[in-house]
């Protein structure tokens, strides 16, 4: 009998406060075919941000939920999201990465369409019938939802799915506190920063989210942070975790590390502070204090259920990862920014983003190679076949190093797994 047709996915004992998770989910393909039938082609998953397609024309691809997508602004001004295949015979239809254009020709037969993905042309045209295109069978296939929150794009391959404000739901409050970082708005910064985890993609869901491991995995960047003027002694890593329901979680916290936005420390010297404290009182103005220094002063790991990672800390990545096996993921991220800020404060966010959370920086790294290490563990003693994630279970208010989080993740993905095996 299978894992699912079993249902043996959590451990929950309520009366002991124990939360187990079996081991297997992490190794087993029939769980990974599981995830993609009920999770990735049911969820809304993220696509990109609306200040990668500012123009008339502009256009990137990329791979979501394991399709080929085209993410586009047409020439009416349209936000658009199309499958990366042409309709004739399948060929990938815009191999470039990004870029401006009208229109994009498969170079397999010569089909034209426009940037609406609307077909404009064919070679042979009088050997097809009139009504080849008729109710648009041919234009380039419409990913089936596509929706946007605060400049988020989003798309779901299931028609049927609730709407995207509703499925963000409490999370749409973090949301706002990254986006109200500025009144002209945020963009992403640069390119894309790609690289692989050989380890379940859940793994970085829970490492994403996880205060527990700063302190041990990151010794050597807080002590970097000791060793220099970067940093504020005084500020310790506290703060809370919530679960935001629907699979989303947080944890909101202080840190000694500085903040464009707002937190100064005293590598940036007085030019530095100067700036801080005007960012501050705009923000001030705008939200009063309580919020101003909400948006300011604390930092944020929110997860969007399945695999949607926004980094409000000592700067602000956009990060989804996929898998690829049951033990191989690909992950992409991208720096966020507000737009319009000065010279001084770009440099410094985007020297942070490398510092830390870049693939070469103090973090990913160390996050990387503790999260193969599981995996190693996973796959190479199948006799140990839980893990504990009951860290803070029970408590009124958990900390942002207890656990929370991670089970508001795995109880959402169990409930969605159990209710497909319900249906078979």
């Amino acid at each position: 009998m299978s894992l699912l047709q079993e249902k043996i996915l959590l451990r929950v004992d309520q009366e002991r406060k124990l939360f187990k998770v079996p081991r297997v989910s992490f190794t087993s393909q029939e769980v990974l075919e599981a995830e993609r039938e009920v999770i990735f082609n049911k969820c809304w998953l993220y696509l990109g941000h609306t200040s990668e397609v500012t123009k008339l024309g502009q256009f990137v691809t990329r791979t979501v939920g394991g399709r080929n997508i085209v993410f586009s602004r047409d020439m009416e001004n349209n936000v658009n999201a199309f499958l990366n295949t042409c309709p004739h015979r399948g060929a990938t239809v815009v191999r470039d990465r990004a870029g401006v254009a009208k229109s994009f020709q498969c170079f397999y037969h010569g089909w034209v369409f426009g940037i609406d993905g609307g077909l404009k042309s064919q070679p042979g045209v009088e050997s097809y019938c009139e009504s080849i295109n008729q109710n648009g069978e041919v234009d380039l296939p419409r990913v089936p939802r596509l929706e946007e929150y605060r400049g988020f794009w989003f798309i779901c391959f299931n028609k049927e799915a609730v709407s995207l404000f509703d499925y963000l739901g409490n999370a749409r409050e973090y949301i706002d506190l990254v986006v109200d970082h500025s009144e002209a708005g945020m963009e992403v910064v640069g390119g894309t920063q790609e690289y692989s985890i050989r380890a379940n993609w859940k793994l970085l869901v829970e490492n994403s989210i996880d205060g527990y491991h700063a302190a041990t995995t990151h010794a050597s960047y807080l002590d970097y942070l000791k060793g220099t003027a970067g940093a504020l002694a005084a500020v310790p890593l506290k703060g809370f975790g919530v679960d935001l329901g629907g699979g989303h979680a947080v944890i909101q916290y202080s840190a000694p590390w500085g903040r464009p936005i707002a937190q100064s420390i005293p590598a940036w010297g007085e030019t530095g502070k100067q700036d801080v404290d005007r960012l501050l009182a705009d923000l001030t103005e705008r939200f009063g204090e309580e919020r101003a220094r909400r948006i300011a002063l604390t930092n944020r790991n929110l997860l969007i259920f399945p695999n949607l990672i926004i980094n409000d800390i000592m700067a602000i990545t956009i990060r989804t990862f996929y898998p690829l096996a049951p033990n191989y993921q690909h992950i992409n991220g991208w720096a966020l920014a507000p737009i319009g800020e000065n010279e001084w404060a770009r440099k410094n966010r985007l020297e942070n983003f490398l510092e830390f959370l870049g693939p070469g920086g103090f973090a990913t790294p160390d996050d990387v190679e503790a999260l193969q290490q599981c995996q190693t563990g996973y796959d190479n003693a199948r006799e140990a076949a839980w893990n504990d994630i009951s860290k803070g279970m029970g408590r009124e208010i958990p900390a942002m190093d207890d656990e929370v989080q991670m089970r508001a993740f795995w109880t959402q993905w169990n409930l969605m797994l159990s209710n497909s095996n319900n249906q078979d």
